[in-house]
């Protein structure tokens, strides 16, 4: 028996396989990587409102507002929210790592008085989640 397969099938089939191993196809990763960015970002600005100064050493440093730890734990958990629902295994885990994280990163800023930092990266990761499901 002879099959014909056309260039649709075979695009198909190779996006279909390969759709695991393509970062662009992963909409938990790219969230978490996006709120990381922009929140790392987002510090520039925040220290020249603070400090009246530019500084881009902010960009690669750990620290300061808004929290990108909590900012990408928050955008890695919505994300998978949206995509496997809230009642899946890998939800649940997303949410523990989550708390975890932002239960830490709270607990180190408590003694400096900054724990609107932390929520701010945890609202930020919600909100770049919540657009990157729009915008697929």
């Amino acid at each position: 028996m002879n099959e014909v397969l056309t260039r649709a099938d075979v695009t198909a089939s190779t996006a279909s396989s390969l759709s695991p191993f393509v970062p662009s196809s992963n909409l938990p990763l790219i969230s978490a990587f996006l709120s990381f960015a922009l929140a790392q970002f987002l510090k520039i600005f925040t220290t020249w409102y603070k400090e009246k100064r530019w500084d881009s050493k902010r960009l690669l440093d750990s620290g300061g507002m808004p929290s990108s730890h909590s900012a990408t734990v928050s955008a890695l958990a919505v994300a998978i929210g949206f995509q496997e629902g809230i009642g899946s295994s890998v939800f649940a885990i997303a949410v523990i790592l989550a708390c975890i994280v932002m239960y830490d990163a709270t607990g180190v800023r408590l003694h400096a008085g900054r724990q609107a930092e932390v929520v701010a990266g945890g609202l930020l990761g919600c909100i770049i989640a919540f657009l990157m499901r729009k915008s697929s």
